[in-house]
């Protein structure tokens, strides 16, 4: 066991930030995080949430996309991607094609109010990348989610 642990210490450290995603922990932590990205999650709340089988903005969202707007207007050199997230239910093929159309909602709503296009890019993980694991309502309401993430810059 100790081996093992071991290899993975030495993985980690050796992969640097690309072993860590923006959502904690493992593959995800701070000081993998740019200064923007910290700033964005200090300032705009990152996630709205869906409706099952829905990708319409619900008032709540807006309201969490307006946060984001701000920070997006205040700090125009940054760009943005939205991952769009489905619960466990449905096809695979629908679900991406659900999370798509997530994304594609903040990424209007986002246009609509003035950031330009070119600094928002959408991917769909549909139902792959669960926040949540779990086959209850609970569950699959933490899944049916947009999530608004920095892009790392080149540097």
């Amino acid at each position: 066991m100790k081996k093992l642990l071991s290899l993975f210490c030495a993985f980690a450290f050796l992969t640097g930030c690309s072993a860590f995603d923006s959502n904690g922990g493992l593959f995800g932590g701070a000081e993998c995080e740019s200064r923007e990205a910290r700033d964005f999650m200090a300032h705009a709340e990152d996630r709205v949430f869906f409706a099952f089988d829905s990708s319409a903005l619900s008032d709540n969202a807006v309201e969490i996309l307006q946060t984001q707007v701000d920070w997006l207007k205040a700090n125009e050199n940054v760009d943005v991607i939205v991952q769009g997230y489905c619960d466990e239910r449905g096809t695979r093929e629908y679900n991406l094609a659900l999370g798509e159309r997530r994304a594609n909602a903040v990424k209007q709503y986002l246009i609509s109010q003035g950031v330009a296009a070119d600094r928002i890019s959408t991917i769909s993980y549909g139902k792959e990348r669960p926040a949540v694991l779990g086959n209850n309502e609970t569950a699959w309401a933490q899944n049916r989610r947009a999530v608004t993430v920095v892009k790392a810059s080149a540097e």
